[in-house]
């Protein structure tokens, strides 16, 4: 295979973010959340990654579910967009190592053996894109050399939330602000407060970014030697998507997929290798965060007189150090201290900030009672655009409607609710039955339970209306699809 110079950002998009609900979500998580800056977290990563010397397009793997999400987000990088951007699509979550060694075969197949990956949670925010980039070119020289490189961040505090790496000797030395890069000695675990203050104090323990560099033949030799169960696994499932050619959007197979040992990268290689002296760390002199709570959001806020941020009408009266993030209501304090309070449409978040790490508690427990706010917002995105549940009630729920130019729903039909339409903007394309016909602004229409339908938008505008759904029960999962343009379930 030809040796190439190009450097394959892998961008790894999954997790469900939960320290960070409400605004995180299993079905929109922290990748998607809107910044205080604007943006998103998936969208600056994506920025970051193209604005690399060297890099044209960027490897996506991430869940089915989230693709049409992904897309529009890059739609968003206007011409710094990838002009093609393949995707891996999981069908469930399999943590970091079988991710890392499909897009190893992937770039090994689609490039070349010593095609360098560099290897991007979508998650992280990073302000200093030239010391990132200073970092990055020390990382795929090293790269090219044949090390597995990671990136480490100097600690600026000592950080429980963390890894730590710890560094041994240096391989050579900073040059002209360029990052020092030392041999990896160990990789270690998130560490109590005390060992993570002896770790700051000791100098050569640096955060684990799990940001990685290495070529695609390099980590995939790694696999064979450290985890090859791993690899065992991967290659059936890269197999079956070699087979599908040269598409964009790659499906992996469920069945397969499921052999794949639920392990991360750091587990299944990087400590193994580290231990073996194979692993060089790059220190970045970047700003880094992995946005990983509440606190972190807040940081990036200013503060006013009295240590408050936030974002949205608020009014704070005897507050101090209190983060506010209001979205629909303004949100009035009256003699607190020391709080977070997160308000969205349909719930609300108060933690003390000594505490925000157990927001991952509420989550578990809404899931637990089986109430939708842990897995959806009030206003859920769709390939074909957006809804917002305007309310709900026994027997009936009501929705706004907003179906983008050109798209249309599936062909489908509910079992246990039928459905009115009222076109506010725009002309509806309606298929009821055996009848098609158009519904224009200020009509409307009837759809009967068990009667196989379809809502579409021919226009070149945003086609807006009002759902009224009546019924004995009025969850997500009461359809059946009988042709979808996106691809999804039947069921």
């Amino acid at each position: 295979m030809p040796a190439t110079d190009r450097l394959v950002p892998v961008i790894l998009s999954g997790g469900a973010g939960t320290r960070l609900w409400p605004l995180s979500r299993e079905a929109a998580p922290k990748p998607f959340m809107p910044l205080p800056g604007g943006g998103t977290l998936l969208g600056r990563t994506a920025a970051r990654a193209l604005a690399l010397p060297g890099t044209a397009d960027i490897v996506t793997i991430t869940n089915r579910e989230y693709y049409f999400s992904t897309k529009d987000v890059y739609a968003t990088l206007g011409e710094r967009q990838p002009a093609a951007a393949p995707f891996l699509l999981e069908p469930f979550g399999r943590n970091t190592a079988g991710a890392v060694a499909l897009a190893a075969a992937f770039a090994q197949a689609r490039y070349a053996n010593d095609a360098v990956l560099l290897i991007l949670p979508a998650d992280h925010l990073i302000h200093d894109l030239a010391a990132f980039a200073v970092a990055v070119e020390r990382a795929e020289r090293l790269a090219r050399g044949g090390s597995l490189v990671t990136f480490g961040i100097g600690p600026t505090h000592p950080e429980t939330g963390f890894g730590y790496i710890e560094c041994g000797d240096a391989i050579d030395g900073a040059e002209r602000g360029v990052p020092l890069a030392f041999r990896a000695r160990r990789f270690v675990e998130k560490p109590p407060l005390a060992t993570a203050r002896e770790y700051v104090a000791a100098g050569n323990y640096v955060w684990n970014s799990g940001m990685f560099c290495f070529t695609a033949e390099a980590i995939l030799e790694a696999f064979a030697r450290y985890a090859p169960e791993v690899l065992d696994a991967v290659e059936p499932v890269w197999a079956a998507l070699a087979a599908k050619g040269a598409s964009p959007m790659l499906e992996i197979d469920a069945a397969l997929f499921g052999a794949v040992p639920d392990i991360s990268i750091d587990y299944a290689v990087m400590e193994k290798a580290a231990a073996a002296g194979e692993v060089t760390v790059v220190r970045g002199s970047f700003d880094w965060s992995d946005i990983g709570s509440w606190q972190a959001v807040a940081d990036l806020s200013p503060p006013d007189a009295d240590g408050n941020r936030g974002q949205g009408e608020r009014v704070t009266i005897a507050t101090r150090d209190t983060f506010i993030h209001a979205e629909d209501r303004v949100v009035a304090t009256v003699g607190i201290n020391d709080l977070v309070i997160i308000e969205t449409p349909d719930a609300v978040l108060v933690a003390h900030r000594d505490h925000l790490q157990r927001v991952k508690d509420v989550v578990g427990e809404l899931r637990a009672r089986g109430h939708e706010s842990y897995r959806l917002h009030r206003t859920v995105a769709r390939p074909w655009g957006a809804y917002t549940v305007l309310q709900e009630g026994p027997g009936f729920k009501i929705k706004r409607i907003e179906v983008k130019p050109g798209a249309s729903l599936s062909l489908q039909l509910h079992h246990r609710r039928s459905e009115h339409w009222t076109v506010v903007r725009g002309i509806a394309q309606v298929t009821c039955g055996e009848r098609r016909y158009a519904v224009n602004a200020n009509e409307s229409t009837y759809i009967p339970i068990e009667t196989k339908h379809r809502l579409a938008n021919a226009g070149v505008e945003p086609l807006v209306m009002i759902e009224t759904q009546c019924g004995d029960y009025l969850g997500e999962d009461d359809i059946v699809r009988f042709d979808d343009k996106y691809g999804r379930a039947p069921v």
